[in-house]
């Protein structure tokens, strides 16, 4: 069955660059066209997806999964219908002197790659494909999509609605196991997107230069967060738990550990205590908490407090109604606190990716930012406070993928931001006119004058007789 899939891609990847050719120039309304298709999938079918979501995690909350993966991907798609009659027009460049004079023009004209294939996730399986679309389609670009394995429900049904919305050689769906996934990464696209965790996107990078094909890598890391003296910290703690709660923290984004002056620490915790028992009152049977993916993710978080406990930590599960998940129908962790972790830690080297939360302490906010950069450079950054000059600061001596000031993952929300990531949390990115750019061959066009070719004709050779004549 394997062998069939993997068959059946190589050949629809030949079939869709042969229609692409033969498409010739795509216009603004076939683009509009594939854009208002994609949301109609999404408007029509959004309560179905909805509940595949909720059945691939275990339970995860519908109100969520129509805010940040339905929603979450019109938004971006309708952005694209707005804008690109505007986003297709050629941009005027300068043109050397004196060739400016004599009528030399300079421009560049953006022109689809062809067929680009994207990897999609399963912590936000909808969006995570859906969203990406927004600047594949608007640059005029067919496309071949493999879901996540993690989500074979949400996976499925996207491929159906696919299928029945689009032309086989517009947009495929591949659905399958990791053999699939390699097959795919392999193939000779005209540029591949890949959404997913770092040490998968080294596998992805080394079959991807096989064909020596151009990348986007949407990764992770360890999203910081620096609370500064100024701040408000019930507003941070409140915000951060936000944050690290929603989706159970399965949020490439999601704030991955906090920095926070020694004499607040305490005071932060309390206020992410009361935050979380004012959004979550019970846990357990909670209709807005989502459950982990997984036993094996599941199992990884809980080896994470073993280790950190053994380890010295102090353990602070925000547990509001004292339940017991010993038993349980799904996968469900508490939010919990790991206080005075250390860099031998588990969850202080890797991606948590689930609700658990380190917290650090500092006494000058240059610790903070030496500790930033002793460590990968990460998706994103998050700083509360209201120091100007120390928001100055930590935005110029860190690097991240993007910056949420007062907030946590808010960035990525703003369309008209580049999402991505830097070093090892990724590279490349899209949102916006950026994503139209980045599927987009940005392709150079100088237009020449007679007078000018006259004028060079008389500069060239033969130089030797030019020159005699001249004396």
């Amino acid at each position: 069955m394997t062998a069939d899939v993997i068959n059946d891609m190589q050949l629809r990847l030949k079939s869709q660059k042969a229609a692409q050719i033969a498409g010739g120039h795509v216009s603004a309304e076939l683009r509009i066209d594939r854009l208002k298709r994609s949301i109609a999938i999404l408007e029509q079918n959004g309560g179905a997806l909805c509940d595949a979501m909720r059945l691939d995690f275990g339970h995860r909350s519908l109100d969520q999964s129509k805010m940040a993966d339905i929603e979450g991907a019109i938004g971006p798609l309708k952005n694209a219908i707005k804008h690109v009659k505007t986003w297709m027009k050629a941009e005027k460049r300068g043109t050397m002197f004196p060739l400016n004079l004599l009528g030399g023009r300079s421009r560049i004209e953006f022109q689809p790659l062809g067929v680009v294939g994207c990897i999609s996730p399963w912590n936000f399986p909808v969006q995570l494909t859906f969203a990406p679309l927004a600047g594949i389609l608007a640059a005029g670009n067919r496309t071949m999509i493999k879901p996540s394995e993690y989500s074979p429900e949400t996976s499925e049904l996207m491929k159906t609605l696919i299928e029945s919305s689009f032309d086989a050689d517009e947009m495929a769906v591949f659905t399958g196991g990791p053999e699939v996934g390699q097959a795919f990464s392999g193939l000779a696209f005209d540029h591949l997107l890949f959404t997913g965790a770092t040490s998968v996107a080294k596998h992805v990078m080394r079959s991807a230069a096989e064909n020596l094909v151009p990348l986007t890598l949407e990764l992770g890391g360890k999203s910081p967060v620096i609370i500064g003296r100024s701040a408000d910290i019930k507003l941070a703690a409140r915000n951060v738990m936000t944050g690290n709660t929603m989706n159970a923290g399965q949020i490439c984004l999601a704030p991955d550990y906090v920095m926070v002056p020694e004499e607040d620490r305490d005071e932060f915790v309390e206020a992410a205590q009361a935050a979380v028992t004012e959004m979550y009152p019970n846990l357990k049977d909670n209709e807005d908490y989502t459950s982990i993916i997984n036993e094996r993710h599941y199992d990884r978080l809980q080896n994470y407090l073993t280790d950190a406990e053994a380890k010295g930590a102090e353990i602070v599960a925000i547990n509001p109604a004292n339940e017991d998940f010993g038993q349980q129908e799904h996968h469900r962790i508490p939010p919990t606190l790991v206080l005075n972790p250390t860099d031998d830690m588990l969850c202080m080297q890797e991606e948590i990716f689930g609700p658990l939360l380190p917290v650090k302490t500092y006494q000058d906010v240059s610790e903070t930012i030496g500790y930033v950069n002793d460590h990968d450079r990460p998706l994103g950054l998050y700083y509360f406070g209201h120091d100007k000059q120390e928001t100055r600061r930590v935005l110029d001596q860190t690097t991240s993928g993007g910056v949420t000031l007062n907030d946590v993952i808010m960035h990525i929300a703003q369309e008209e931001l580049p999402f991505g990531g830097v070093g090892p949390s990724g590279m490349g990115s899209y949102h916006g006119i950026e994503g139209f750019k980045t599927f987009s061959h940005a392709k150079s066009v100088y237009k020449q004058t007679a007078n000018i070719s006259k004028l060079m004709a008389k500069m060239g050779p033969p130089y030797k007789k030019k020159q005699t004549a001249a004396k």
